[in-house]
C-alpha cells in the first residue's frame, strides 16, 4: 500500500511551475512541471492552475498546499510580505501567508529583504532552498545559489545574516542576444561544458583580476575577428568570464569561511560553478537544487503546522 500524501508543494516561478505530492518525510509521490508560471497564471487564475495540477496528480480535496516563489510577489496570487534580514530561517518559514477563502489550507512562503542603504536586495524562492540545504545549526556558512539571478547568502548560527544578487544568467542572455557579442556566439549559443579549456581560461582570467569583467567583454569579439575564435568557444569564454567575475566579487564581499561553500545547484550549472569554485581555490559541497526546495517546502509546512513531524 502506497503512503498517503501529506502535503502538495509548489515552486511557482515567473514562467515555470514545479509541483509535487509529498509524504510526511518529503518523499515524492507524484510530480508535475509546466510553463504556467506567474505570467500565465495571472491570465488563467492561480486557483484554476493549482487545482488543475493537483487533480492531475490525484491530490485529495483537503490536502494542504505550501508554495514558494513568485506566486507570493506583488504581481502574484497574494503578496507574501518580505521578512527583513537578519532573521532565523525557521522564523522566515513561519511567516507564510495564507490564501483566504479557499477550502484548502494554502500558504505561500515569504521572500527576504535586505534593507541596507548601500546594499538593498530581495529574494523569493531561494529562501526555501536555503531551508532545505541541510545547513548546520551552528557556525558561519556561505551559500551559493546560481541561476538567472545568482544569490550568495551568509548564514550565521541558523539565521540569514545577509545576501547579495549577481544577475549572471541574465547578463549572459542579454549580452548573447542584444550586444555586439551576438555576432561571436551565433543565433543559438552552444551549451558550455565545464571542462572546456576556453571556459577555464576566461574564468581564471576574471578570478585573477578580481572580477573585472566589462573591460574584457569586447576581447571575445576581437578574438573572433583576429584569432578565429569559434561560436561555441566564444560562448564558453563569456560564461567563464561572467561566472569567474561573480565568484571573485562574492569572495571579496564575504571573505574566507572555515566551512566549505554550499553550492545549491543542479545539472549544467552545478558543473560550471563547481569547476569555477575549484579554480578559485574554494572548497565546496553540492546540494541538489530540486531536493533542497522540496525539503525546504516540507519544513515550511511543518513550521506552519500544516503537517506533523515525520515518524
Amino acid at each position: 500500500m502506497s503512503p498517503a500524501p501529506a502535503v502538495a508543494a509548489l515552486d511557482w516561478g515567473t514562467t515555470r511551475l514545479r509541483a509535487w505530492l509529498l509524504d510526511a518525510s518529503g518523499n515524492v509521490l507524484a510530480e508535475r512541471r509546466g510553463d504556467d508560471g506567474l505570467i500565465t497564471a495571472r491570465e488563467k487564475g492561480f486557483s484554476n492552475v493549482l487545482e488543475g495540477h493537483l487533480a492531475a496528480m490525484g491530490a485529495p480535496e483537503t490536502l494542504p498546499v505550501i508554495i514558494c516563489g513568485m506566486a507570493g510577489s506583488r504581481q502574484g496570487w497574494i503578496e507574501a510580505p518580505y521578512v527583513t534580514v537578519p532573521a532565523p530561517i525557521g522564523a522566515i518559514l513561519r511567516g507564510a501567508a495564507r490564501i483566504e477563502g479557499s477550502s484548502r489550507d494554502i500558504r505561500i512562503v515569504p521572500g527576504l529583504a535586505q534593507r541596507l542603504a548601500d546594499a538593498p536586495d530581495v529574494m523569493r524562492g531561494e529562501e526555501t532552498q536555503l531551508a532545505g540545504a541541510g545547513l548546520p545549526a551552528k557556525g558561519r556558512h556561505l551559500v551559493c545559489m546560481p541561476g538567472t539571478h545568482s544569490k550568495w547568502v551568509s548564514v550565521e548560527d541558523g539565521a540569514v545574516a545577509g545576501f547579495g544578487t549577481w544577475p549572471t544568467g541574465e547578463l549572459y542572455s542579454v549580452l548573447a542576444a542584444h550586444s555586439i557579442l551576438k555576432h561571436s556566439l551565433g543565433e543559438h549559443p552552444a551549451p558550455v561544458a565545464a571542462d572546456s579549456p576556453f571556459f577555464r581560461q576566461w574564468c581564471q582570467r576574471a578570478l585573477s583580476e578580481g572580477g573585472d569583467v566589462t573591460s574584457k567583454l569586447f576581447a571575445i569579439r576581437a578574438a573572433g575577428l583576429l584569432q578565429d575564435l569559434k561560436p561555441n568557444e566564444a560562448a564558453a569564454c563569456l560564461s567563464g568570464l561572467l561566472i569567474g567575475g561573480e565568484i571573485a566579487s562574492a569572495k571579496r564581499r564575504y571573505g574566507a569561511s572555515d566551512a566549505p561553500v554550499v553550492l545549491v545547484a543542479s545539472g549544467a550549472l552545478a558543473a560550471l560553478y563547481g569547476a569555477a569554485l575549484g579554480f578559485a581555490g574554494l572548497a565546496f559541497r553540492t546540494v541538489d537544487a530540486d531536493e533542497a526546495v522540496r525539503a525546504g517546502l516540507v519544513e515550511a509546512a511543518r513550521e506552519n503546522g500544516m503537517i506533523g513531524d515525520a515518524q
